[in-house]
């Protein structure tokens, strides 16, 4: 079981890493998009980081519900990151957030469901599916993986790693790929070459997380 306080500290950390690869993650943005995916990212995450410390200066970090935390996240990116990325992004935490309502703690197979829901929710939001050249080369495969490791021995820590390498693999695939979606799709045949920044970014969360557990 992993508890709400846990949480909050790997979305703490989530957001120190967005912020600290911003510059990489707008120049990853800048051939196949509008050259801001780091800087939106990072103003997101910058302002739920200053939501979590309001929440500790209150002393009232130990009373957040997991649906809370991952629905005030959702609607912090929503708000405050431009671009398709806020909304995508927004809509896969509170998707997430819809599932864990009334918890303080959840469990693994209760990640899996919620993280299930938040990547339909990016399916859905962005009308989009997987070799598309999105977020979603990295979050599909990343969720399966997970699921198939989990399956096999319950171990949280090596599904989480299967978790991560293919992330990684997704990364590396979208340089494969022609965009249909988005800015992206404006440049064809050119974007091939290049890797996806979204599915970069969700790369860069779950290897946060990955460490911190």
């Amino acid at each position: 079981m992993i508890c709400n306080i846990e949480v909050i500290k790997i979305l703490d950390r989530i957001g120190d890493k967005i912020i600290e690869e911003k510059d990489f993650l707008t120049e990853l943005d800048r051939p196949i998009g509008d050259n801001d995916h780091g800087i939106n990212m990072a103003k997101g995450f910058t302002e739920v980081k200053k939501v979590f410390e309001t929440w500790e200066e209150n002393e009232t970090t130990e009373n957040q519900e997991l649906g809370s935390v991952f629905k005030t996240v959702g609607m912090t990116l929503v708000s405050k990151v431009g671009g398709s990325s806020g909304p995508l992004y927004g809509t896969a935490f509170m998707k997430m957030g819809m599932l864990l309502g009334g918890k303080k703690e959840m469990s693994f197979p209760e990640f899996l469901a919620a993280f299930q829901a938040g990547v339909e929710g990016v399916g859905q939001r962005g009308r989009s599916t997987t070799e598309e050249k999105t977020m979603l080369d990295a979050m599909v495969p990343a969720l399966n993986a997970m699921k198939e490791a989990y399956e096999a021995d319950k171990d949280v820590k090596a599904a989480f790693t299967a978790g991560v390498k293919a992330a990684e693999a997704g990364v590396e695939h979208t340089k494969d790929l022609i965009a249909t979606k988005g800015r992206a799709s404006y440049v064809g045949e050119r974007g091939i070459g290049h890797q996806d920044p979204g599915a970069t970014s969700f790369t860069m969360m779950l290897q946060t997380a990955e460490k911190y557990l």
